[in-house]
């Protein structure tokens, strides 16, 4: 409404203050004019009655004093002359209902007489007897004795006078309320056009729009207002913007970590949270049978719990969980307010292949005790009984030191594997890469397992299909993988078995397979099958003194990987295994 904005009201204002203020003014000059009126009326009729008085020294003759007062005095007034001898004498007037003065009106008004008797003047309003009519009189003495001089007349005269000073006060009080009204209307337009304009602005700020400018009209306050508005909409689009580019890093440096973040209010609910914290939101759900309710989540409890003994004893805490196989580590840390907790922030971090490796860790330490255990302990028994002469004969003597051998053979092959895998998997691998011919380098590698196979009656057989005849490889390094292959296929098959190599070289690949009927793998360990100190169940090794150190497998395929090739095996239990692998034919040296 208008009365209710700034113009309204500021309007409003200025007529109640000039409203007032002409109030005021208009008793005081009403009361000011009343009583000029009456002292101007007084004075009149006193130099009236004054002049009067001064012919009646003059002039003897009667006549003409009477004639002469008559043309002195105002029409609408009397004269009431009292000479010696109490003659009284009383001027005519065009006012019919202004009375004439009686001698008992003399000496029945004290103030009056007092004027015969007492020489006092006087001036007095009052009321003519036996009328209603209010009339002002004035009388002054003569200086002769019992002589007097009175002039009186209607205050009707008077009040018309007071009434059309009235009026024209009225008429100039009403035409300034006019004009003070024009005036405020104007005043309050200008004073509250650029706040009007500063309204909308503002408006627009709630709205973003920041570019927003008020126009500065003029250079006193509400200019200055206007400019200091200018100004904070530009520093509040700074710090807006700064804002915003510091919430876009903080929300890009959160989404590209590794590790979960949840910003927790006291109450638990999830107010920030990145991609790795909401997977592992996703699988407590699923863990829980719970339905996913993407509108509202609830807290996992293990998390509500945490922010519990967070937020009470205001502490940072560390807690594991277990969730879907997976080991994930929680470091939950207070947000505070000043020095009030105002919810937390939680770290949580996938800690399953670190769990692993430590378990990997502890398990080659295991493993590399334990195959250096057997042979030391051979070597030092075998060496003790030599030294304590327990072996008399040359031919036990040199049985024992072949053992010794053997067992110093097997350590030194298990120390070199292990350093060739180590150095494989730091990714310090170095090929010599040749180009070979195929079909002699396949060839030359099975002659060296011929006699083996022979003297454990099994048939080795090899199939080639060869349409490219070179290979461009490491030749050390891949006959390292068909004899750790091919070695592996003879201890583990049986008299009478089979070991069928079959190699198929072409314009883009290298493909080779190595099938054996021997005692084949379980099922339950092929997965791990290329991992470090693998080894088959000895009861299913053919040759039990001839033992594996459980490296030759994983070193094969950290080879292939080398070639950027890819290996793999496939076994049934007591029915024979087929391993399989391939590299490209034209490798390219890195």
């Amino acid at each position: 409404m208008f009365w209710r904005s700034v113009v309204g009201k500021l309007a409003v204002t200025i007529l109640l203050l000039v409203s007032f203020v002409l109030f005021i003014l208009t008793i005081l000059l009403l009361e000011f004019f009343e009583n000029l009126h009456i002292d101007e009326a007084e004075n009149d009729l006193m130099q009236t009655a004054t002049k009067v008085s001064e012919m009646m020294d003059q002039y003897d003759d009667r006549g003409l004093l009477y004639e002469t007062t008559d043309r002195v005095k105002d029409p609408s007034s009397r004269v009431a002359i009292v000479s010696e001898n109490d003659q009284l004498w009383v001027s005519p007037s065009n006012k019919n209902q202004l009375s004439k003065l009686t001698e008992s009106w003399l000496e029945t008004d004290q103030d009056l007489a007092d004027v015969l008797t007492k020489n006092d003047k006087v001036k007095k309003q009052t009321m003519i007897p036996g009328t209603d009519t209010e009339i002002m009189i004035v009388g002054i003495p003569v200086p002769e004795k019992n002589k007097a001089v009175f002039v009186y007349q209607s205050l009707d005269v008077i009040n018309q006078t007071k009434a059309e000073t009235t009026k024209i006060i009225f008429l100039a009080a009403g035409i300034a309320i006019i004009l003070t009204t024009i005036f405020a209307f104007f005043l309050s337009t200008r004073i509250t056009s650029p706040l009007i304009k500063m309204r909308e602005a503002a408006f627009d700020l709630t709205r973003g729009e920041f570019n927003t400018k008020v126009p500065i009209l003029t250079h006193d306050e509400i200019g200055e207002l206007a400019m200091a508005f200018n100004r904070m909409g530009r520093q509040l689009k700074f710090h807006i913007n700064a804002l915003r580019q510091e919430k876009e890093q903080l929300s890009s440096i959160v989404n590209s970590m590794a590790d979960g973040v949840i910003t927790l209010s006291r109450n638990g609910e999830m107010m920030v949270i990145n991609p790795p914290a909401e997977r592992f939101i996703q699988d407590w759900y699923f863990e829980n049978n719970l339905p996913i309710n993407e509108e509202e989540k609830k807290l996992p409890s293990e998390l509500n719990q945490v922010l519990q003994e967070v937020v009470q004893g205001e502490k940072e805490v560390l807690k594991e969980i277990i969730l879907q196989g997976r080991n994930w580590v929680m470091i939950m840390t207070p947000l505070y307010d000043q020095k009030y907790v105002r919810g937390a922030v939680a770290v949580i971090r996938d800690m399953t292949e670190e769990r692993r490796l430590d378990k990997l860790r502890k398990d080659f330490i295991a493993n590399v005790s334990h195959e250096l255990r057997t042979p030391i302990s051979l070597l030092q028994g075998y060496s003790e009984a030599i030294v304590d002469n327990v072996a008399e004969s040359t031919e036990e003597k040199n049985e024992l030191a072949q053992i010794i051998h053997e067992e110093s053979q097997r350590m030194g092959r298990l120390v070199s594997e292990l350093l060739d895998l180590a150095r494989m998997e730091a990714g310090h691998i170095q090929l010599n890469l040749e180009t070979v011919q195929v079909e002699q380098f396949v060839e030359r590698i099975l002659k060296k397992f011929k006699g083996t196979a022979d003297d454990n009656e099994i048939t080795l057989h090899l199939k080639k299909e060869i349409t490219n005849a070179a290979l461009n490889c490491d030749p050390d390094r891949m006959e390292q993988v068909f004899t750790n292959l091919i070695d592996n296929a003879i201890r583990h098959t049986g008299v009478k078995g089979f070991v069928n190599v079959a190699v198929v070289s072409s314009s883009e690949e290298f493909y080779v397979t190595i099938e054996d009927n021997g005692s084949g793998i379980p099922e339950e360990d092929l997965p791990f099958i290329f991992e470090r100190f693998y080894k088959a169940d000895k009861s299913r090794t053919r040759n039990k003194k001839k033992k594996g150190t459980g490296l030759g497998l994983a070193i094969a395929k950290n080879i292939i990987d080398a070639h950027h090739g890819t290996i793999s095996v496939q076994s049934k239990l007591n029915q024979g295994t087929t391993f399989t692998f391939k590299v490209p034919t034209n490798l390219k040296d890195t």
